[in-house]
């Protein structure tokens, strides 16, 4: 069997590969004295609010199982539109909001209705490694630019306008951030998207982690610049919804045909059940436990990040938003014998039963040298990863 130069093209998910191996592992240590803490996957350990639950219970009960339009219930895109109103002050009418099968088929429907063969998108390195995979299955490349921690590993407008040729399409950011948990200045975005608008090219803002920054100067969404931003957001990560698979993307308004056409042939639609649980989702009460479990999370952040310094596996920059901690771990590699963040994600596996993500996936900018934690877990398991750790450096 054949397979395509596309499919070859793309590289393995190598957080799910070490996930794999986590899990494999962490069968045999299930019932010692030492289980397997998984700080590798960026997957809440909260689960979906009781009534959110209890809306999916009753669409199903109710026969609210058919197929609904393409770019989602309009009661569902008006709950998302008021969101953006309240939340961050922002209108965003309902018709430019367009419910997709998690925040990943949102970045597929974009690439394919906006790049064409031999397009290239700017994207930090490091990021999210499958942000750019969706560029190259729609034809195009993602160009990778180099970031330092002095610009929060993030894009800066110098930097796009100095990367910029005649195949440039535009740029893929997200704010906050996959793997570092940092976002990109207000104003930094602002000049940014003024040297793609000057090119006659596209902004893409990933904003997933949004909801999940823990300082207003950052958590402001990129759709209040103007109406040419397009935003991609889900309900996995703020909402508890990971396996709901349900998310949404904001597109200027003669987009919306566009969109509706590609996700009626690639999708049909996103679930129906999950948009019927997701109303629930802006409920005050269900609102009221998201807060606090946003503030569980800057908890876990507050404790983790100094606790890592001090082990001498140094967190450059402050994570401001999202559940993660972009670790150096160039010091503790020389102090364990090993090369690099692979051998030392085994290393930790193996020796300390704590999984955690080497740098590999999310870009080659000195990515070799860093780990992924995510604080996602819950504040005990990461006490406990922390002491394993301290032992393993002892």
């Amino acid at each position: 069997m054949q397979i395509s130069a596309r499919a070859q093209a793309i590289e393995p998910f190598y957080v799910m590969e070490v996930a794999k191996a986590a899990a494999e592992l962490g069968k045999t240590v299930a019932h010692t004295d030492a289980p397997m803490v998984f700080l590798n996957i960026g997957e809440p350990d909260f689960t979906a609010p009781p009534l959110v639950q209890e809306a999916a219970a009753r669409a199903v009960h109710d026969g609210l199982t058919q197929y609904t339009p393409a770019l989602g219930l309009m009661p569902l895109r008006e709950r998302i539109s008021d969101w953006y109103a309240t939340r961050f002050n922002a209108r965003v009418p309902a018709g430019r909001i367009v419910i997709t099968a998690g925040a990943s088929a949102a970045l597929h429907l974009a690439c394919m209705a906006l790049i064409d063969a031999g397009d290239e998108v700017l994207m930090p390195d490091p990021s999210y490694p499958c942000n750019r995979h969706f560029v190259s299955a729609a034809g195009g490349k993602a160009v990778l630019l180099p970031t330092t921690a002095a610009e929060r590993f993030q894009l800066t407008a110098d930097k796009v306008q100095a990367a910029w040729s005649a195949r440039t399409r535009g740029v893929l950011l997200a704010s906050p951030s996959n793997p570092t948990g940092t976002s990109i200045h207000p104003d930094e975005l602002r000049r940014i998207h003024q040297v793609v608008q000057s090119r006659g090219g596209i902004t893409l803002v990933d904003e997933i982690y949004l909801p999940l920054s823990f300082d207003a100067q950052y958590g402001q969404t990129a759709l209040a610049i103007d109406d040419s931003i397009i935003s991609l957001n889900s309900f996995s990560k703020y909402f508890n919804m990971t396996g709901w698979r349900l998310g949404w993307m904001v597109v200027p308004e003669k987009l919306v045909p566009v969109i509706e056409r590609l996700a009626q042939n690639l999708f049909i639609c996103p679930s129906t059940v999950a948009q019927h649980a997701a109303l629930a989702c802006f409920e005050p009460a269900s609102i009221a436990l998201y807060e606090q479990r946003r503030d569980e999370f800057k908890a876990r952040r507050d404790y983790f990040i100094p606790a890592l310094n001090a082990l001498g596996l140094t967190v450059p920059v402050m994570p401001d938003g999202a559940f993660y901690a972009w670790a150096d771990c160039s010091a503790a590699c020389a102090q364990l014998g090993v090369n690099g963040s692979w051998d030392f994600a085994l290393e930790v596996m193996n020796r300390a039963h704590v999984a955690v993500t080497p740098g590999r996936d999310f870009g080659t900018a000195q990515t070799a040298q860093f780990i992924r934690f995510s604080t996602a877990s819950s504040m005990a398991q990461l006490h406990t990863a922390v002491a394993r750790l301290r032992s393993l450096l002892a």
